[in-house]
C-alpha cells in the first residue's frame, strides 16, 4: 500500500459519480450543467467532512473542462489535471477562517474584474465563509450584486446562520447531509479491498458509527486503525483504538426490564457507576438501541445482516410490543433531559430505569408489526376475588356502575382508576385520588397507598371528601384506609400519563412514516420538529 498520501486525500472523489451520500446535490448540479443553467454563486452547507469542498472542486472542473461545460468532466485534460493537483491558476481557494479582514476580500474582488488567464471561468472557492467580518461581507455583496460574467463563486460553510441574508439571497444554496453509517461502512470496505488490507465487518461498522456522518473523519480513523492494527483492521483493535465501551450492558438492561427484575436493573447501574460510565451517554445509546429495535419491528430489512448485534435486536423486538418500545424511547429522551435536574446523575439514571419498569404491563403483550390493532392495550383486569392488589390497566370497555346503584365492589368491572373517573372530585381531593393506588378493593373496604413523594396530599379533609364520594357512589358505607408506601406505577395519574405518552409516540410515528413527510425530508432536507407534534383529540 502506498503511504505517500493519507486515505482522505488519496480517495477524494474526482467526479460526481464517485461521491457518496449526496445524491440530491449531485442530481441538481448535473441537471443544471447539462442544461447550461448556471448561477454566479453557489453555497454548500453541512457539517464537517461531508464533501463541501470536494463538490466545489468537481464543480470547478465541470465548468472549466476542455471538453466543454459538462456534468462528467474528463479528468484528463490540462484544466482537470491542474485542478486535481491544486495548481490551476484560475481557481482561487480562500480559507475565510484565516482571512477574515476586509482588505483580503477587497484584494480578491479587485482581481475578479480581470478575465481568467486560460480557463472558461475564474472560480473562487471560499471555505468557512461565515467567518468573514461584516465589512468583508459588504465588500463581497457588491460583487455578488453585479458579478462579472467570467466569475463563479463557490462558498462553503458549516454555519449558514452566520451569513447575512443579503448574501444568502444571492446564492444557490445546497445543504449536504450527514452520510449514513451503512454508506460509510460500504465505502471503507471498498477502499480496503482496493488497498488489499484485511478487515472484518464489525470493525467497519464501529468506524462508521464513530464518524457520525463525516466521511473525512471515517477515512482519518481508518488510517489510524490500519496503523494501530499493524496493517489490518479487525474489531478488537478498532474497539481498543476508539476506546469503545462494550455496549452489552444496554442489552442486559433491556433483558432485565423484560424480566421485570428491578434488582438486576439497579445492579447494572451500580456496575456502570463503578466503571465511571457516563449516564448521559448511556441514555443516549439506549435511545439509539430502542430506535434500532423499533426499526426491526416495523422495517426489518433496515437492520442489515452485517450489524454484529442483529440477533439480539430481533430477539428484543419480539419481547416487547411496538407501543412499549415507543414509550421507552420517549422515557429515555425525557430522562436524559432531566439528568441536570436530578440530585445526581446516578439518581436521575436509576429513576429513568424505574420509570421504564413502572410502565411495563403486568402481563407481556406480544409485539405486533401490523397496523395499530393493539393501540389500546387491554391487560388482565381484577379477578372476582376482589382482594388482590390492583395493578392492571382497565380496558376502555369497562364501566363503573352509576351512583346509588348498590353494586358490590367485587364485580370485575370495577377498579380504582376507573372509579376515580366516575367520582365527582375536584382540586386537591381529586389529586389525592389520582396519586393513590388501590391495594384492596373489597365489598366493604378500600385500601389506598400513596407514594412518599405525594404524602403531603394526605390531608384529613381530602380523605374525608373521598370517603363521602365513595359512600354516595355505591349507596352504602365503605371503609376507606390510606397508607404511605411504594407503588407499582398504576395510579390513575400514572396511567393517564402513560396513555398520553403512548398517544404522543403514535402521533410522532404517524408523522415520521407519512409518505408525504418522508418525501419532503428526502428531497428538500426538511426537518421534523417533534416538539410541535400533538395527538389529535
Amino acid at each position: 500500500m502506498s503511504q505517500s498520501q493519507v486515505l482522505a486525500r488519496k480517495w477524494r472523489p474526482k467526479n460526481f459519480s464517485e461521491l457518496t451520500g449526496q445524491n440530491h446535490v449531485v442530481k441538481a448540479l448535473s441537471n443544471a450543467l447539462e442544461q447550461n443553467r448556471l448561477h454566479h454563486a453557489y453555497l454548500f452547507t453541512g457539517t464537517r467532512g461531508v464533501g463541501k469542498t470536494t463538490i466545489a472542486r468537481i464543480l470547478a472542473k465541470a465548468l472549466n473542462c476542455e471538453t466543454g461545460i459538462t456534468s462528467t468532466p474528463c479528468g484528463t485534460c490540462i484544466a482537470c489535471g491542474a485542478i486535481d493537483n491544486g495548481n490551476f491558476v484560475d481557481l482561487i481557494e480562500l480559507d475565510a477562517a484565516s482571512n477574515t479582514q476586509v482588505d483580503n476580500m477587497r484584494e480578491l474582488l479587485e482581481n475578479a474584474r480581470y478575465a481568467p488567464t486560460s480557463a472558461r471561468y475564474k472560480i473562487y472557492i471560499i471555505d468557512e465563509v461565515h467567518m468573514l467580518s461584516k465589512s468583508a461581507f459588504n465588500a463581497m455583496l457588491k460583487t455578488l450584486e453585479e458579478p462579472p460574467a467570467h466569475v463563479k463563486f463557490i462558498l462553503a460553510t458549516t454555519d449558514p446562520q452566520k451569513i447575512p441574508v443579503t448574501v444568502l439571497s444571492r446564492c444557490l444554496q445546497f445543504n449536504l447531509k450527514q452520510i449514513p453509517q451503512t454508506q460509510i461502512a460500504d465505502y471503507l470496505k471498498k477502499i480496503l479491498e482496493q488497498e488489499r488490507i484485511r478487515s472484518d465487518t464489525a470493525s467497519l461498522q464501529l468506524l462508521a458509527r464513530a464518524a457520525q456522518g463525516s466521511m473525512r473523519d471515517a477515512l482519518s480513523m481508518l488510517d489510524q486503525a490500519i496503523a494501530f492494527g499493524q496493517g489490518e483492521v479487525i474489531e478488537v483493535g478498532v474497539r481498543e483504538m476508539l476506546g469503545a465501551i462494550d455496549q452489552n450492558y444496554l442489552y442486559d438492561l433491556l433483558d432485565a426490564l423484560a424480566q421485570k427484575n428491578g434488582l438486576r436493573l439497579l445492579s447494572i447501574a451500580d456496575e456502570m457507576e463503578v466503571r465511571s460510565l457516563s449516564f448521559d451517554t448511556a441514555l443516549q445509546d439506549l435511545a439509539a438501541l430502542l430506535h434500532r429495535i423499533a426499526l426491526a419491528q416495523t422495517v426489518p430489512q433496515a437492520i442489515g445482516e452485517a450489524i454484529p448485534e442483529r440477533e439480539r435486536i430481533f430477539t428484543l423486538a419480539k419481547t416487547f410490543s411496538a407501543e412499549d418500545i415507543q414509550l421507552f424511547y420517549q422515557i429515555c429522551l425525557h430522562g436524559r433531559g432531566d439528568l441536570s435536574l436530578a440530585p445526581d446523575e446516578y439518581a436521575g439514571f436509576t429513576m429513568t430505569l424505574l420509570r421504564l419498569l413502572a410502565f411495563l404491563p403486568d402481563e407481556g403483550v406480544p409485539a405486533k408489526n401490523s397496523q395499530r390493532e393493539n393501540s389500546n392495550k387491554e391487560l388482565p383486569r381484577q379477578s372476582d376475588t376482589s382482594t388482590q392488589p390492583i395493578s392492571s390497566v382497565i380496558s376502555k370497555d369497562s364501566v363503573i356502575a352509576p351512583s346509588n346503584a348498590g353494586v358490590s365492589l367485587s364485580k370485575s368491572s370495577v377498579d380504582w382508576p376507573a372509579l376515580v373517573e366516575q367520582l365527582a372530585l375536584k382540586g386537591m381531593t381529586k389529586m389525592l385520588a389520582q396519586h393513590s393506588e388501590a391495594r384492596v378493593l373489597a365489598a366493604d373496604k378500600i385500601e389506598l397507598c400513596v407514594p412518599e413523594i405525594h404524602k403531603h396530599l394526605l390531608d384529613k379533609k381530602y380523605q374525608s371528601k373521598i370517603q363521602d364520594a365513595v359512600n354516595t357512589h355505591f349507596g352504602q358505607p365503605v371503609k376507606l384506609k390510606f397508607s404511605v408506601g411504594s407503588v407499582t406505577g398504576m395510579t390513575p395519574a400514572a396511567l393517564q400519563q402513560h396513555k398520553e405518552q403512548v398517544r404522543q409516540s403514535e402521533a410522532v410515528a404517524a408523522i415520521e412514516t407519512d409518505p408525504v413527510v418522508q418525501a419532503l425530508v428526502e428531497n428538500f432536507d426538511a426537518k421534523i420538529i417533534v416538539s410541535s407534534i400533538k395527538p389529535i383529540e
